[in-house]
């Protein structure tokens, strides 16, 4: 008997354990771990994909009201901006000698008249001391010609006699003339002492280039000038202007510029000179801009890309050439009616270069437009249909 309730007992419990096994079973089979994904597809109309929300399409496509921009005349040119000669002022020494001190740095603002560097120079000296000699001569030769004047006007010599003494008073007083405006040039004066020089500053502007230091030998004969003083609000653009864009441009004409350091930022600028005759190894025309920089951002010797402008100033959007789909000869952009929802729409290109499609016709102007996942739109649009 015991042996029976023994087995009867194994038999429950196992019975019990099989039953839990099997209520385990069948939770894990329903949990959500393994209930399979379901697969969020684009619901399609007639030109038109709709994406439920929690599509993961939608994290590869990005939209916006594209910008507006004057509609350039061509593809955009290259172009190197330098200083305006205008507003430059690039110094040297007229004078040998030794730089003992520097007033003026890198990057420093300077006025008209403003000491640069000091220079401890003998042809100061000798300057100094032809003006003092001139100045002594010139009164020698004035109390002789009044002696003389004084004779003459006594009928004691003749007239050559005073003629002669009024010569020799007016070559003084040239030379007296002469030795001034040397000292004038130099920004000197006949009480200045010693032989040290002041090197002044001949426009007011930044100091852009200093090829100089303490202990230097300069001179007229230095070959690099020593300072170059720019106003950097004002600087030129230099264009190699291919041949067969001539006719489209001239002196007043609006342009706009982009740099590599600001990309998307354009510049307005306008067209100041166009050369007459081309560079007969290039066969190109020198073109002149001149770009204004109040906020200082572009700098000289950068390189840039010009569009030449129409001078009606006609405006049209401008998207990226990667929001364009072409499907033979006609132009494509998605527009975004709703959140998930994209109409594929055909629109009308007035100029494409490498970077920017400007559309003439097509989208309004707030209309926002897929740039980025137009290809994965006209696939999946594509394959929809």
């Amino acid at each position: 008997m015991k042996l029976r309730s023994k087995i009867l007992t194994l038999l429950i419990l196992a019975g019990l354990a099989l039953t839990i096994v099997g209520i385990g079973l069948k939770l894990v089979s329903t949990s959500p771990a393994a209930i399979p994904p379901t697969v969020l597809a684009p619901f399609h109309l007639p030109g038109v994909l709709h994406y439920p929300p929690g599509a993961s399409q939608l994290s590869e496509i990005h939209s916006s009201v594209p910008d507006l921009a004057p509609l350039p005349l061509s593809e955009p040119i290259n172009a190197r901006l330098a200083y305006d000669e205008n507003v430059t002022a690039r110094v040297s020494s007229p004078l040998v000698g030794r730089v003992v001190a520097l007033a003026a740095d890198l990057g420093d603002r300077v006025k008209a008249g403003q000491p640069l560097l000091m220079l401890d120079s003998p042809d100061l000296g000798s300057a100094l001391s032809d003006a003092d000699k001139a100045e002594a001569d010139t009164h020698h030769k004035q109390l002789a010609f009044q002696r003389t004047k004084a004779l003459f006007d006594g009928e004691v010599l003749a007239r050559k006699d005073l003629e002669a003494a009024e010569s020799d008073w007016q070559q003084a007083k040239a030379e007296s003339q002469r030795a001034q405006l040397r000292l004038t040039n130099l920004h000197a004066s006949r009480g200045s002492k010693g032989e040290t020089f002041s090197l002044v500053a001949p426009i007011s502007g930044v100091v852009t280039e200093r090829v100089v230091n303490p202990g230097t030998e300069i001179g007229p004969a230095t070959p690099a000038p020593l300072f170059v003083i720019s106003n950097p609000t004002r600087l030129w653009a230099m264009i190699d202007l291919p041949e067969h864009l001539l006719d489209k441009v001239k002196p007043g004409q609006p342009v706009t510029l982009e740099t590599q350091a600001w990309p998307g930022v354009p510049f307005p600028a306008q067209i100041a000179r166009v050369a007459m005759a081309l560079d007969p190894a290039t066969r190109r025309v020198q073109v002149r801009v001149t770009v204004p920089n109040p906020d200082g951002r572009l700098r000289p010797e950068m390189f840039a890309r010009v569009w030449l402008l129409a001078d009606d100033g006609r405006q049209v959007l401008r998207v990226p050439v990667a929001a364009v789909v072409t499907e033979g000869i006609a132009h494509y952009l998605f527009v975004e009616r709703a959140a998930g929802e994209f109409e594929k729409r055909r629109i009308e290109v007035a100029l494409e270069d490498r970077d920017y499609v400007y559309v003439s016709a097509g989208i309004a102007a707030q209309e926002k437009v897929v740039q980025s996942g137009a290809l994965l739109l006209a696939s999946e649009l594509t394959g929809g249909q």
